[in-house]
């Protein structure tokens, strides 16, 4: 088993796009990429701590290859925004690939160069490629939010705008 971090707004939802599927053996909340020991939500919230909210996904990459995760990512997000996603504003929910080796590094910027050139979007692509740091897991509440909480996940979600994104630039229309 191997481990894939993204940065791609609210850690909610980016956790069920990647469950339940073959070779994904789990997905944690945390934070990472920051500049302080053990952050809480609450300190990450404002900004200041330099954590992105991400997940940490296990995989096996025999099953569910990186090159499939690294697709997946890229639907879930807008690679264009630099300052947060959908409604999540701020340095915490911007959107990044924080790789683990050197050939995740190499398939990142590859995926990214391919998303640059695929003519999806008109301005440029802005997801940062960063090296893994220091994983933190999220409070016990956070994890799996959307089957703990699923009408506020849901409501939650629908506001953000992040569906309608994804329906007007994946959906084979």
């Amino acid at each position: 088993m191997q481990k894939a971090t993204f940065a791609g707004g609210c850690f909610w939802c980016m956790v069920t796009p990647f469950e339940e599927l073959p070779g994904i053996g789990g997905i944690v909340s945390g934070y990472s990429g920051g500049h302080i020991k053990n952050p809480t939500y609450e300190q990450v919230k404002t900004g200041t701590t330099g954590h992105y909210e991400v997940v940490e996904i296990t995989y096996d990459p025999e099953l569910f290859p990186y090159e499939r995760l690294l697709e997946l990512f890229w639907q879930q997000i807008d690679p264009t925004d630099p300052d947060g996603q959908f409604q999540d504003r701020g340095s915490q929910y911007r959107a990044a690939i924080f790789y683990h080796d050197e050939k995740q590094l190499e398939l990142a910027q590859k995926s990214k160069e391919d998303m640059a050139s695929s003519g999806k979007f008109k301005k440029p692509i802005v997801t940062e490629i960063l090296p893994a740091r220091t994983f933190y897991e999220a409070e016990e509440y956070h994890q799996d939010f959307h089957k703990k909480n699923p009408k506020h996940y849901k409501e939650d979600r629908k506001q953000s705008g992040r569906d309608e994104f994804i329906d007007q630039h994946w959906s084979d229309k």
